[in-house]
């Protein structure tokens, strides 16, 4: 296991972008420092700082891109950027718009902190890598590069059992490289989205999260029309064939054997409940023809009835939601119901649903076990991802020992 993520590319591609860092961080360090200082210097004289700080501006989106593409190749890091504000009217107006933008701000703060921060993850996996290979090949080169004072590096090799010793001391490191590694790209990474990325509430990070969303819900329904394919493929389909086949004997006996079909009759019939359950069992997750003629009310009373967990249902919403709200509202207190019956060894559950400010929150909790983490389970996932597609939110209470609240917020 260690030696495999030693030699994975992924470590080394990572290795690769951490050595880079360094000359990277001085080449966007000494461009963006040289025009900043130029645009302070000349800041007094308005007809040429002006331009020079549109152009540091300008320069540092280029150089940001650039970073963002390196992100890319080399980690596989996808990166949104935050564009400059759009130009309208004078120049003097425009440059203090970039001025106040805060994704030129962290831009610049990000290019002027890279050579720092370049500076140590460059010469940290630079050390760990140079000394992890000459303490492991110690040996070897205390027998090939002699030296007068016995030493190589500053260390003592001038004695067989004290080379000897360095060797597992160098295979020791060369195994915590991907370690070092991955820690060091990690926190790279979480600056590069905190100063490159788009600003938290702006409107491109509100895009790319959309974006997100809208993938994870159409995957999410690809997902269930396969899930629906197989069933009645493999199920519904083979059933009906079974209880077609089991008919037609049944009326070819009737014509030699009229009073010996009795046995086949029944089959066929046992057969078409079967099917008829199956049918049931695979369209759960479609939305049930009550919530269509009556609303979510009735549908979730429905929901909560079939509960083995007793369940205390609230429901106060001060008009019927869209017909999209209904449904993501039924998929959500049906899932989570679920959930409760199979995992949470709850004795009773409740589900509240009420309207306010624009939305139609959902709550469901219960008294069991706790421990619910939506990064662990595809169900919780999948609530959010269906949720996140009309720009809902969803959140988890749940300690260990409970109790466990899911709420959840759909715009209306």
């Amino acid at each position: 296991m260690l030696f495999r993520e030693l030699v994975a590319p992924r470590t080394w591609l990572g290795a690769a972008h951490l050595l880079l860092d360094i000359a990277f961080g001085f080449a966007t360090c000494l461009a963006i420092g040289c025009w900043l200082l130029a645009s302070a210097v000349l800041f007094p004289l308005a007809l040429i700082g002006v331009p020079v700080w549109v152009g540091a501006a300008h320069l540092s989106e280029v150089l940001g891109r650039m970073e963002r593409l390196r992100y890319r190749w080399l980690l596989g890091e996808e990166i949104a950027g935050e564009p400059l504000p759009s130009r309208s009217g004078r120049l003097l107006p425009y440059a203090g718009t970039l001025l106040r933008d805060p994704g030129v701000r962290r831009r610049i703060a990000h290019q002027l902190l890279a050579f720092p921060i370049g500076l140590v993850t460059s010469s940290l996996v630079y050390w760990v890598i140079t000394l992890g290979v000459v303490l492991l090949l110690m040996p070897l080169l205390g027998l090939m590069l002699p030296t007068s004072d016995g030493a190589i590096l500053g260390l003592d090799i001038s004695g067989a059992g004290a080379r000897l010793a360095m060797a597992p001391i160098g295979a020791a490191m060369l195994l915590a490289v991907p370690w070092v590694v991955r820690g060091l790209v990690a926190a790279d990474v979480a600056a590069a989205r905190a100063l490159l990325g788009p600003v938290p509430g702006s409107l491109t990070a509100r895009v790319g999260e959309l974006e997100r969303s809208r993938a994870r819900v159409v995957d999410s329904a690809e997902s269930e029309r396969r899930r629906i394919e197989r069933d009645l493929h493999d199920g519904t389909q083979q059933q009906l064939v079974s209880l077609a086949m089991t008919l037609g004997r049944a009326r070819s006996r009737y014509r030699t054997e009229p009073t010996g079909i009795g046995p086949l009759l029944d089959d066929a019939h046992q057969q078409a409940k079967d099917a008829v359950t199956d049918l049931r069992e695979m369209i759960r997750g479609l939305a049930p023809p009550v919530l269509a003629d009556r609303g979510l009310d009735a549908a979730l009373s429905a929901v909560a009835a079939r509960c083995p967990v007793p369940v205390d249902l609230t429901v106060e919403l001060e008009h019927r939601p869209p017909a999209v709200v209904e449904a993501i509202g039924y998929f959500v207190v049906a899932e989570a119901l679920t959930n409760v019956a199979k995992h949470a060894q709850a004795s009773r559950a409740a589900v509240g649903v009420r309207s306010g400010e624009g939305s139609v929150w959902i709550t469901v909790s219960d008294d069991g076990r706790g421990g619910a983490d939506p990064a662990g389970g595809s169900g919780l996932r999948g609530l959010a991802d269906r949720v996140s597609g009309v720009d809902g939110q969803l959140s988890v209470d749940s300690p260990v020992g409970g109790p466990t609240v899911l709420t959840v917020e759909i715009p209306a």
